[in-house]
């Protein structure tokens, strides 16, 4: 027999978050009730809040179109101006079992559910599986509108069905619900993924697979600029570069741990006469490799490796996205092999002054560091070592403190081999994302067997510090196209000046200026078309060309252009010479704007 529980809740006396939560979780359910009115054998999986609202996932018979939107969403206001009330039961596993037999996501949840912790909740005719956690009627469900249709798998797992999920957002007051809507806007018109598109910067072929970004000739100008200077910066600070190879034999990596914590996230084995090859998912190993491959003194620390190199993780198809997050990445990579703990502090904070710099130059702002920390009673995701964790965890915490850092820390975040210094971000689309991340390691040193020689001639363990700067080279640029929305600065633009001449007469002229700013290596094209002077204009603006040089036949006497720039403003005519350096100086100094 079923047992009503008490499940009233006086939402004046709980705060926003949780009453937001109650109304959230109410609207998926009555979302639920409206599609077996729309589609009755349609099978229920789950129905959550999330953090803008909430969603339901289907198993249904035929794809969901926007105007089944429209009509879901009138069916939800029928059933919120009617008030029903949420009545929370406790149910016996038989009960449920009969009561779910014809849904098989619902018999599938009962099975993690002890006997005792069955409950159901009921509001009109409609009764879902639940823990409970709503509003006490359907009225007291505020402002909502369903938002998209998207594919997810049960469990999240690619091997279990694909349902169909409906978002939708809620919030306590139109004007939220509004500002919302005015958030996302903003976010489609910053998508890297149609920027990106739109320039011409990249690209994402089904023949050559999710994930895998195909740089075309735009984009990979701009990730070769951040590459050089990024590379100078680390050699101006003591590191040294390196090139590996992307793959090694699969004993590297039972050696390392990543096999045995990160082996569903790498890609499949490849075997050739009796040896098992990976696609490297990290590069660790391999810097550790040149490190042990000859004795280092005391005196040589601290070691400084650095490579751009290439990773492959195998990123399931519902995470993948743009350049964002993708399976193939070039990471601006690190390992800074120390002697002491005092030297990893002088490190880490040498590193998270280095990144502020290069962000500063990037004219990004807005980010927050995460210490993120391991669970000491997951021993399954983390190393066994307890005394390991506390020392890398105080020594990051310390870090932080000592330069004034604001930072948060999250639990069940860290590295299998230790803590990290994570830097978050949000995307456009307001989902937050790691930039990069400095990780103290005590454990591979071990794994590997590094030592050095101390001063008195002993052997000693050193420490690992890993490090990025400026993230990988898809998530960075992914980052500065919606950033900028395509408007790189002069230093990162794929093309930094078009000239266009007025008519067919001017084009020699042209290409004589043009050759005079290639000159002093900057990127010019000359716009030849057969086309009116505003047109060309308006082609180079829409490129998000910084700087448009218009020659005729006065320019071309005075051996001069007249400048506008992308924004649709007019410097006026100016002497070559003058042109070559203001260009120059805006190029070196990677100025932000002109």
């Amino acid at each position: 027999m079923s047992e009503p529980l008490d499940s009233h809740v006086d939402l004046a006396s709980v705060s926003k978050d949780e009453r937001l939560a109650l109304m959230r979780h109410s609207a998926a359910h009555v979302l639920a009730e409206a599609m077996l009115d729309l589609i009755p054998d349609a099978e229920l999986g789950i129905g959550p809040p999330i953090d803008t609202g909430f969603y339901y996932d289907f198993r249904l018979s035929r794809p969901l179109t926007q105007e089944d939107l429209g009509w879901l969403e009138e069916r939800m206001r029928q059933s919120i101006a009617s008030q029903h009330a949420f009545q929370m039961s406790k149910v016996t596993r038989s009960e449920a079992e009969t009561r779910w037999k014809q849904q098989p996501f619902k018999l599938d949840l009962l099975k993690d559910l002890e006997d005792n912790n069955i409950t159901h909740c009921t509001h009109a005719e409609f009764t879902d599986l639940c823990r409970g956690g709503h509003v006490n009627h359907t009225g007291e469900i505020p402002v909502f509108k369903l938002m998209s249709i998207a594919g997810a798998y049960w469990r999240g797992s690619e091997k279990n069905p694909q349902l169909q999920r409906i978002y939708g957002a809620l919030f306590e007051t139109e004007e939220e619900l509004a500002a919302y809507e005015a958030q996302l806007e903003e976010a489609r018109r910053r998508d890297h993924r149609r920027i990106g598109r739109d320039l011409k910067l990249f690209d994402l072929y089904d023949e050559v697979g999710p994930g895998h970004v195909v740089w075309l000739p735009a984009g990979a100008t701009i990730r070769r600029e951040l590459e050089r200077w990024v590379e100078d910066l680390e050699i101006e600070h003591g590191y040294d570069h390196v090139i590996t190879p992307v793959i090694a034999k699969r004993e590297l990596y039972i050696r390392s741990g990543h096999w045995d914590h990160y082996q569903d996230a790498m890609y499949p084995i490849m075997e050739r006469e009796g040896e098992q090859y990976c696609l490297r998912p990290m590069n660790c190993p391999h810097h550790i490799m040149i490190l042990a491959s000859e004795q280092h003194s005391y005196r040589e620390y601290p070691i400084r490796i650095a490579e751009l190199g290439n990773m492959h993780r195998w990123e399931k198809s519902g995470q993948v996205s743009g350049m964002s997050r993708v399976r193939i990445m070039t990471l601006n990579d690190a390992h800074i092999f120390c002697t002491d703990v005092e030297m990893v502090e002088r490190e880490v904070e040498g590193v998270l002054r280095l990144m502020e710099h290069a962000y500063g130059v990037l004219g990004l702002t807005d980010y927050t560091y995460r210490l993120s920390l391991g669970d000491p009673n997951n021993h399954e995701k983390y190393v066994d070592n307890p005394p390991m964790w506390e020392a890398g965890e105080a020594l990051l915490r310390r870090v932080l403190q000592r330069l004034e850092l604001d930072f948060y820390e999250a639990p069940d975040e860290a590295a299998f081999y230790g803590p990290k210094i994570d830097v978050q971000f949000q995307t456009a689309a307001g989902k937050d994302e790691s930039l990069v991340t400095v990780q103290v390691d005590f454990h591979l040193p071990t794994q590997f067997e590094l030592e050095y020689v101390t001063e008195d001639g002993g052997r000693a363990r050193p420490i690992i510090v890993h490090r990025g700067l400026l993230s990988t080279m898809e998530r960075m640029v992914a980052l500065l196209i919606e950033q900028y929305e395509g408007a790189f600065p002069l230093w990162l633009a794929p093309t930094q000046a078009a000239i266009i001449p007025i008519a067919d007469r001017h084009v020699p002229y042209a290409e004589e200026v043009a050759a005079r700013l290639k000159s002093h290596r900057l990127r010019v094209e000359v716009d030849t078309r057969s086309e009116r002077m505003n047109a060309k204009i308006r082609t180079a603006q829409l490129r998000k060309i910084p700087y448009m040089f218009v020659v005729g036949d006065r320019e071309e006497e005075a051996q001069t252009a007249s400048l506008r720039v992308r924004g649709g403003g007019n410097l006026g005519v100016m002497s070559l010479d003058d042109i070559v350096t203001k260009l120059v100086h805006e190029r070196d100094t990677k100025a932000l704007t002109p």
